[in-house]
């Protein structure tokens, strides 16, 4: 594909993106407390003793002028910034290959794109559910969200997928770095080290120490990096692609006297399996079972719905309308984003595409090599921020009270938890395996049949309070969750067949 037909394919990305993201007001709902406190309800439209008597008017606002009962300080451009960190994150990097798993041509972009836009609308309206459901119950987690709507008894099962989702976050952070790393040795030394090496390296002197520190706060400023990041790595591959570095070299046809196209200056240096290899199966190939391992990759790169409720309880004034605002704009910027890199990676590379995009480029391409370092300085001060929201995680499903989780406790657990993710980071090097495996079970439970199970179940705890707007919503709802489940069923199986 020519760099101006690239420049014609994304154009229009930013008109879907700006449409299918603008917040639709939603059906409102009205609490009039008459002396609110931060505990959440006991039950559903229940009151405790702490909470005033809470009223419960349903309307369908066309202005989105729900009147919120506080929320925290945060302002909307804050949290739409907040929100974007929490999406981009290095998962980004194999959407090139997720594109490769069913199409070698250029063309294939085009339905890619597609999907990428889609499947952000879908993501970014589980999203908004799960902000709604807590607005309608008080909840402050996603598994409060749960427990008033669906039932306390299965609250384990959303709190044991964000779990796993998690570890599986930071065994594809410990991935990312084991390819990173060694590359970045190369760069700088000239000599080869095996993955294992690096990640060993990486992890005993550098990511044990930061996860066994009982306060992360001062890491949090570093994550800033991987934005920042994100977007230097989108631009350099957009410089990249249109140099045509990278191209391919054909030799002179006397018959057509056609000339000799010289390869790309940094060719050369890059491995035989990663350089560029394009075929026939264009935008058709989108029909082929192979998608789905893109749409499952996207679950995973889209995830941050864990983090719903903190997000829609720290919004300042959080009316559902500001709430959406917050999650259409961020959800839009995320979906341009990954337009972005899984197309320049794609169209850069072809079939050839690694599960982690930035081992095709060449260690002596330096736009490139600063990249890595962006990104590996991103992982490693991301890395304990992950790491201990899954050690959390696996202490609360034990049931190891918090009373008993003394430095000696977490320390062990952490050593033990970090020990096994490390060495099943150093047995697989296929990134996408992790995203389509991970995508299609937890994440698309967390973002696509959990919050429509429990908007369906917070409509139906309303009773006849809950207007025609929200009881119309909630068929769509549950078919997001029907989409969720089926996408999941064959990507799962078209995810194990990378192995």
């Amino acid at each position: 594909m020519k760099p101006s037909n690239m420049r014609i394919l994304l154009a229009p990305t930013l008109l879907v993106t700006t449409l299918a993201f603008t917040p639709i007001p939603p059906t409102a709902i009205r609490f009039t407390p008459t002396s609110y406190t931060a505990s959440p309800p006991t039950a559903f439209g229940a009151t405790n003793g702490k909470r005033g008597r809470v009223t419960i008017a349903m309307s369908d606002d066309s202005k989105g002028s729900a009147v919120g009962v506080g929320g925290g300080t945060a302002s909307i451009s804050n949290e739409i910034f907040n929100l974007v960190k929490s999406i981009v994150g290095a998962g980004v990097l194999s959407l090139p290959a997720g594109i490769a798993a069913f199409g070698n041509a250029p063309t294939a972009v085009i339905p890619a794109v597609s999907l990428i836009t889609i499947i952000g609308f879908f993501s970014a309206y589980g999203f908004s559910l799960i902000g709604r459901v807590c607005s309608y119950t008080g909840g402050k987690s996603y598994r409060e969200a749960w427990s008033e709507t669906v039932g306390e008894e299965t609250s384990w099962l959303p709190a044991a997928t964000c779990t796993m989702k998690t570890c599986c976050a930071v065994l594809s952070y410990s991935m990312i770095l084991a390819d990173t790393i060694r590359a970045l040795f190369m760069t700088a030394t000239g000599m080869e080290v095996t993955r294992t090496v690096a990640l060993l390296g990486i992890t005993s002197t550098t990511l044990l120490p930061l996860c066994l520190l009982k306060n992360l706060s001062s890491l949090a400023p570093f994550s800033l990096v991987g934005v920042a990041g994100m977007f230097y790595t989108a631009v350099a591959m957009a410089i990249r692609y249109f140099q045509g570095v990278y191209k391919l070299g054909s030799p002179a046809v006397k018959a057509t006297k056609t000339a000799a196209v010289p390869a790309g200056k940094f060719l050369v240096d890059v491995a035989k399996n990663y350089q560029p290899q394009f075929g026939e199966l264009g935008a058709s190939a989108a029909l082929s079972p192979n998608v789905f391992i893109l749409i499952c990759m996207l679950s995973t790169a889209y995830m941050a719905h864990f983090n719903a409720p903190k997000f829609y309880n720290e919004l300042k004034n959080n009316t559902i309308k500001r709430y959406n605002t917050v999650v259409g704009t961020s959800f839009g910027i995320s979906v341009l984003l990954f337009a972005l890199v899984g197309s320049l990676g794609f169209l850069t590379f072809g079939s050839a595409s690694s599960g982690l995009i930035l081992n095709n480029y060449s260690t002596k391409d330096i736009l490139m090599s600063l990249s890595r370092v962006a990104v590996a300085v991103s992982i490693v001060f991301s890395f304990p921020l992950a790491f201990v929201g899954a050690r959390d995680g696996w202490l609360d499903l034990l049931n190891v009270p918090s009373e008993k989780r003394s430095n000696a406790v977490l320390n062990k657990a952490t050593l033990a938890i970090l020990s096994v993710i490390t060495l099943i980071a150093t047995q697989l090097k296929e990134l996408a395996f992790i995203m389509s495996f991970a995508g299609a079970t937890l994440g698309n439970a967390l973002i696509y049949i959990y919050p429509a199970l429990m908007f369906k179940s917070a409509v139906k705890k309303m009773g006849v309070k809950a207007s025609k707007g929200l009881r119309r919503e909630v068929p769509f709802a549950l078919f997001s969750a029907l989409l969720g489940l089926v996408m999941g069923s064959i990507g799962t199986k078209m995810a194990l067949g990378m192995l």
